[in-house]
């Protein structure tokens, strides 16, 4: 990093968006509060560092340069995206990097701890104070939540932070669209991420923000990702087998490729399971025992994709596809690499179809979290969306058929939770919100 403090501001508390795919850090003191600060050179907005690490043989990088150090190294090594959302998983407590099992809080750490370091160098200060962010629910699952909140605070003090605070995304959301109120309104913060998707409903007053208004805090952990996935399982996974069929030796009935097998494809961090010997030997045994005439090939494709560590690279490419579907009515997927070349149109309706499960979720938990307001879509005076995944065309076309066009407001996709964190710093720092104990 060479970005350099432009200004004699001195923060007292940082401000974390810690996202699934994307995370961002501001500054507050007892009087003001500064924008995102550069994280990362190597992306389009520096200020959005990419919640992506890379562990090499005896190096560590995350953002940008994790993708560069893991396509140089021939794909080897180890890049973990999406870490977040494994906080509420109890059956997750951590990965293997090299011949260790390190932790997820160990993880979540190093990453929160290169942000801090980073605004540190930024700034010329030591700030141990730290607003962090976090989903309205990590989990329907009370206790799971739980767990999640702690393991982010323990993963917070590892980093280098002595005061962890934490406030709602979407509260965060709500606090930034208060500058543009002219009366009182009933809002609603709808942030559409890549791993959560969290709702609240709060009443907003010109002459600040309470947290008491907060009416209602609603969430699932159904998002970006979860289309990504639907993506991969209703148009490409058949290019790696998930239609195969195959006759055990000896045996008389034709087999399918097993469900819980293709179900891993569908998320680039469930895809390292494949990778597992006992797995991998099965797979290996699909290809020798397949009947099809082009299974055999898909099943390459299949070996290559997970002895290959692409599944970074795949989704990439899912991930631009779905970009494009949000824009235009179709959109050509594209993956190339040796022995394997994919160039297929997608439409943006089968797209659709194919996620109708995983939208049904997200707006479905919308509707449970307006009903637990104790309200009517028609109460909502206004519709605040963040996040990249609101500019999904069927989520969009389901908020205005909910709430209607006119209510709804597009917030900054990247930086509205961020700017509300931020001011909610800069109230720990002057004194007006207490600390935690």
């Amino acid at each position: 990093m060479h970005a350099t403090k432009t200004s004699s501001f001195q923060p007292e508390v940082y401000a974390i968006d810690f996202g699934t795919s994307n995370s961002l850090l501001a500054a507050a003191n007892a009087h003001e509060t500064v924008p995102p600060i550069p994280l990362d050179d190597g992306a389009d907005d520096p200020s959005v560092l990419r919640t992506l690490m890379f562990f090499g043989q005896n190096e560590f990088s995350c953002g940008v340069p994790a993708i560069g150090k893991f396509v140089e190294g021939g794909m080897q090594g180890r890049l973990i995206r999406s870490i977040k959302k494994f906080l509420p998983y109890r059956s997750f407590t951590g990965t293997h990097i090299g011949q260790r099992i390190v932790a997820i809080e160990d993880l979540v750490g190093r990453f929160l701890g290169t942000m801090r370091e980073r605004a540190n160098r930024y700034f010329g200060a030591n700030v141990d104070r730290v607003v962090l962010g976090r989903p309205a629910k990590f989990s329907l699952d009370a206790n799971d939540d739980e767990l999640a909140q702690s393991r982010l605070e323990r993963a917070a003090r590892i980093a280098g932070f002595r005061e962890v605070s934490f406030c709602p995304e979407p509260v965060a959301a709500a606090q930034d669209f208060q500058v543009a109120l002219d009366r009182p309104r009933i809002v609603l913060v709808a942030d559409f991420g890549g791993g959560t998707s969290d709702y609240t409903i709060v009443r907003m007053r010109p002459e600040g923000f309470d947290p008491g208004d907060v009416l209602a805090l609603g969430g699932i952990s159904t998002a970006g990702d979860a289309l990504d996935g639907s993506l991969m399982r209703h148009r490409i996974a058949r290019h790696f087998g998930a239609d195969v069929t195959y006759r055990v030796p000896l045996g008389s009935n034709t087999l399918t490729m097993p469900r819980a097998i293709m179900e891993k494809l569908c998320s680039p961090a469930d895809m390292t399971v494949l990778q597992h010997r006992d797995v991998l030997n099965f797979l290996r045994d699909v290809k020798s025992w397949s009947l099809g005439p082009d299974d055999k090939r898909k099943m390459d494709h299949l070996l290559c994709l997970v002895e290959d560590s692409l599944a970074f690279k795949l989704f990439e490419s899912i991930e631009r596809t779905k970009c494009v579907l949000s824009s235009s009515d179709a959109a050509t997927f594209r993956f190339e690499y040796p022995t394997i070349y994919l160039d297929e149109r997608i439409e943006r309706r089968d797209f659709e179809v194919g996620s109708g499960k995983e939208v049904g979720a997200i707006l479905g938990s919308l509707d449970q979290t307006v009903s637990e307001a104790g309200l009517g879509f028609g109460d909502i005076d206004v519709v605040c969306c963040t996040g990249g995944t609101a500019r999904v065309p069927v989520i969009a076309r389901g908020i205005e058929a909910r709430f209607g066009r006119a209510k709804v407001q597009e917030l900054r996709a990247f930086h509205s939770v961020v700017q509300g964190l931020a001011e909610r710093a800069r109230m720990i720092a002057s004194g007006q919100l207490a600390t935690p104990a």
